[in-house]
Parts: C-alpha cells; sequence; structure tokens
C-alpha cells in the first residue's frame, strides 16, 4: 500500500478525478464528502459520505477512521466546497455566511484535525483548491471570491506556521473547470479556456509528491485546458 490519502469532496466531479489519480499512483485513498454515498464507485476507495466537515466532532470521526484503516495520513485534499453567482445588490447576506461555511470552514476544521496525523508523516502534504476567481473578483463573485481567498490566506499562514516540520501547504487555483455542471450553467461560453478535472488532478498529485517537499505556500494557477 502506498501513501494514506484523503480527499474531502470526493463524489464530486474534481474529487473523483484527484482520488482517481491518487488510486492510480498506488495509494490509500479515502473520500470524505456532504453526499450520503458516491455516485461513480471507485475500486478500493474507503468512502465515508455524510459527513458535514463544519462539525469538528464529524470530522474528527472520519479523521480517525481513515487514520486508523490506513495506518495514518499523509496527503489531504480540501476539494470540498461550492460555488454561488450572485450580485450584492438583491442578493442574501446570508449567501456570505454559505459560502464561506462550505468553502473556508470546512477546509479548516478538517485540516485542524488531520494536523496530528499528517505531522507523524515523514513528507505530509496539504492542498487546498483555491479559484483563479479569488484573485480578482468578477461580478457576482463577491461571496464566492471573499470565501476562497480566505483558503489562499489559510494556505499562506498554514505554510508558515508548518515551517519546520515534515508538512507542506499549497494551493491550486483553477479557472472555470469544464464539468457537466458548469456546461449547463453556462451553455454558450468558450470552454476552449477552460481546464479538465483530470488536468487539476495531475497538479495536485504533482503537489503531493515527495519531490514537491520544497513547495510550501504557494498558490499554483490551473488555467490551461487539459
Amino acid at each position: 500500500m502506498g501513501r494514506s490519502v484523503i480527499v474531502t469532496g470526493g463524489f464530486g466531479v474534481l474529487g473523483q478525478a484527484v482520488a482517481e489519480a491518487f488510486v492510480a499512483a498506488g495509494d490509500a485513498v479515502a473520500r470524505i464528502d456532504f453526499a450520503p454515498a458516491a455516485h461513480s464507485p471507485l475500486d478500493g476507495a474507503l468512502d465515508i459520505g455524510g459527513i458535514d466537515l463544519t462539525d469538528a466532532d464529524a470530522t474528527q470521526a472520519a479523521v480517525a477512521k481513515v487514520s486508523e484503516t490506513h495506518g495514518g495520513i499523509d496527503v489531504l485534499v480540501n476539494v470540498a466546497g461550492g460555488f454561488t453567482w450572485e450580485p450584492l445588490e438583491g442578493g442574501s447576506i446570508a449567501t456570505f455566511s454559505r459560502m464561506h461555511a462550505m468553502n473556508l470552514l470546512t477546509t479548516a476544521t478538517i485540516t485542524q484535525l488531520a494536523l496530528p496525523a499528517l505531522k507523524q508523516s515523514s513528507a505530509g502534504r496539504i492542498i487546498s483548491v483555491g479559484a483563479g476567481g479569488a484573485v480578482k473578483a468578477a461580478m457576482g463573485m463577491g461571496a464566492y471570491a471573499a470565501s476562497k481567498s480566505g483558503v489562499h490566506r489559510l494556505t499562506e499562514a498554514l505554510a508558515e506556521e508548518l515551517a519546520g516540520s515534515t508538512v507542506t501547504a499549497n494551493a491550486v487555483l483553477p479557472s472555470i473547470i469544464d464539468t457537466p455542471t458548469n456546461r449547463a450553467d453556462m451553455p454558450d461560453a468558450d470552454t476552449s479556456t477552460w481546464v479538465s478535472p483530470q488536468a487539476v488532478a495531475k497538479v495536485i498529485v504533482l503537489l503531493a509528491s515527495a519531490d514537491a517537499g520544497a513547495i510550501s505556500g504557494a498558490l499554483i494557477p490551473v488555467s490551461r485546458g487539459g
């Protein structure tokens, strides 16, 4: 068995691609998701559904299950999150709270709880999914971009906090990901500039590798098709 890898949001399109990439590399993968069950099975994966990653107790139980089953945790990939497009005028302030919870609090909660196990790894890796759209926010992207910008800042702070340990912290910043949902929501868009889930997954696997041990605190744009 290879490394022990957690992929949050592992039942979604990007999470599925990331989990598949680690399985193909020979790693032991656990998929943790808010959804009760995966739509697409993944042979060999440990699936833990129905987990609210803003709930510390539920998240701790999931982390403990992975650590016990796979003998620790080497890699944490924070994919779980959500998106909304909503202008501030006429929109709901509750949207800001929802995006904050889905994108930032989920990442912070499981990262904090997984840190003790990650620090026991000889090459612990934390890779979070930020957003290119949080670097320069467009109209209607305020709540989403604010929450993903929080993921970026958390990644930078974590990298400094973990300096001198065996754990690195980085984030990938995809452009629009080519998913069925995005195609349905934007039927007239030029998809030639979108990035495939598999392309994002390849960069995540690279950042999780032993060769990437010198990289920490990086916010890496992923925006070239694939």
